[in-house]
């Protein structure tokens, strides 16, 4: 028998949400959605990265979900969101937004964390209506604009041409990851996560990792390649806080840096020592803090301080 793609037990096992819905997105594409907490508590939305799924926020639910509604969804083809048409930037800020409004009452606004391609889809939805309507603060975890293949860290040579070519080749092959496997482990470690990273850490990563459909991983790796958001940083002008780990090799530290100097009302950058890119299960507390000192600087509105009813939840 398969086994599931999160780890069934411990502090990165995914806990049961109080309920499930559907999103519909603008092309028709269906997110699964869950929400977890108390209904009338300040809301947190958290979008995850490349070939994850909500449990990669595992820690963070489990912890913010004692005071505060904790809304986590799956991207498009990741964790139980079928397959889409399209995939692109705009469909990563149509998702997103979609979220929002099945979620959050008219006017009702909530701090949105994104870690990885999560990040990129805050970027991306900046400057939208539902953005300005929706969103108080946000988190860019682990994360960049551009230049992501070339400056990627995965091959320990010489930054150039060749590095760049190959680098693609790796992260956008078409193979199947296959089961998880001791060498796989490895692997993902060296490639995604900091030297100190734990064995159950790395093994919930991986679980999360391999669990994503192969032609998901590879359609989402070719719209990474070609990223380019940095026009949409000066639309993101609510207070955005910045997290980096110092040994993130498909994010390095200098994407972290970059987008604190580039935001207009940064929430202060924060350099993680020895982290690799998987910071919300590689230091969960410090992800989690981050999260809290935004919500406690720009309180998100609850639902009872909108007075204006409840979301239209969209369901199968």
């Amino acid at each position: 028998m398969r086994r599931p793609a999160y780890v069934t037990s411990g502090r990165y096992a995914p806990p049961s949400a109080r309920r499930e819905l559907v999103a519909v997105s603008a092309d028709g594409a269906r997110l699964h959605v869950e929400v977890h907490g108390d209904e009338d508590a300040p809301p947190v939305v958290l979008s995850h990265g490349w070939t994850c799924s909500t449990a990669f926020w595992a820690a963070q639910i489990r912890d913010l979900a004692q005071d505060h509604r904790v809304i986590a969804y799956d991207q498009r083809g990741h964790g139980r969101s079928p397959a889409g048409r399209w995939y692109t930037t705009a469909a990563l800020a149509d998702d997103l937004l979609a979220v929002l409004e099945a979620t959050l009452a008219p006017g009702e606004r909530a701090v949105v964390a994104g870690h990885s391609m999560g990040g990129m889809t805050i970027m991306a939805a900046a400057g939208r209506p539902g953005f300005a309507e929706h969103v108080a603060a946000a988190l860019l975890c682990s994360t960049g604009s551009a230049r992501l293949v070339a400056e990627a860290l995965v091959l320990p040579v010489r930054a150039g041409r060749a590095r760049t070519r190959i680098t693609g080749a790796i992260l956008g092959s078409r193979a199947p990851l296959g089961p998880v496997t001791p060498v796989g482990k490895h692997v993902l470690r060296y490639a995604t996560m900091g030297p100190a990273a734990t064995p159950d850490q790395v093994e919930a990563c991986a679980r999360i990792v391999h669990g994503c459909p192969t032609g998901v991983r590879y359609a989402w790796s070719q719209v990474l390649a070609g990223l380019d958001l940095e026009a949409n940083l000066t639309a993101l002008t609510v207070p955005t806080a910045v997290i980096g780990g110092t040994n993130d090799r498909l994010t390095p530290i200098l994407h972290a840096r970059a987008l604190a100097a580039a935001l207009p009302d940064c929430a202060g950058l924060t350099e993680l020592p020895g982290m690799g890119h998987m910071t919300p299960i590689e230091a969960p507390e410090a992800v989690t803090r981050v999260i809290r000192e935004l919500a406690a600087r720009r309180p998100a509105q609850h639902r009872s301080d909108t007075n204006q009813g409840t979301p239209k939840e969209k369901t199968p």
